[in-house]
């Protein structure tokens, strides 16, 4: 099992397992020293059981570290599934906060950095709308970015659905 630390806004871990999981799974991002983690994947590993995350020399339960992560970003409880979905096939998730969508996915097999993502994921719940504005806007900087917009609907048992938007020239 991963040891992790939370300081601030940071989840590190400096952990042999820890490059071994980067190297495997492409999970955190490769800083001098240590592997840095986003929330939404260190939520994840110890949710799968892989990673335990101290803070302040205390081990947090996993209440106490969704409730500092929820603190920071109010629907990481809706894109954990989607992230967790994708995971779970095979294919790597990272954060895409530049193209103002929750998730960039990259092919199996390819890495970040090895290639560009093919789909960015907007998480949506199964009762939120969503203007046409919205959606064209997403639409647009997917299709500007050369990747496909994949709408996620996350229903209340946590089940996802995932919808493809691709252009069509007539």
């Amino acid at each position: 099992m991963i040891q992790a630390h939370l300081s601030g806004d940071k989840i590190t871990s400096n952990q042999a397992s820890a490059f071994s999981l980067y190297d495997k799974s492409r999970f955190g991002e490769k800083k001098p020293g240590k592997i840095e983690y986003s929330p939404i994947e260190a939520l994840f590993l110890v949710k799968e059981g892989k990673m335990q995350i101290t803070q302040n020399k205390k081990e947090l339960s996993e209440s106490q570290i969704m409730k500092k992560l929820k603190s920071k970003d109010k629907r990481i409880d809706l894109k954990l599934p989607v992230f967790s979905d994708f995971r779970r096939k095979g294919y790597v998730a990272k954060t895409a906060l530049k193209f103002g969508t929750d998730f960039r996915i990259y092919k199996k097999g390819i890495s970040p950095g090895q290639d560009h993502a093919l789909w960015l994921v907007q998480c949506m719940r199964e009762s939120s709308s969503f203007t046409w504005q919205d959606f064209a806007a997403k639409n647009r900087v997917a299709h500007s970015a050369k990747k496909s917009l994949i709408i996620a609907i996350v229903d209340d048992e946590d089940s996802v659905t995932h919808y493809k938007v691709d252009w069509l020239k007539p």
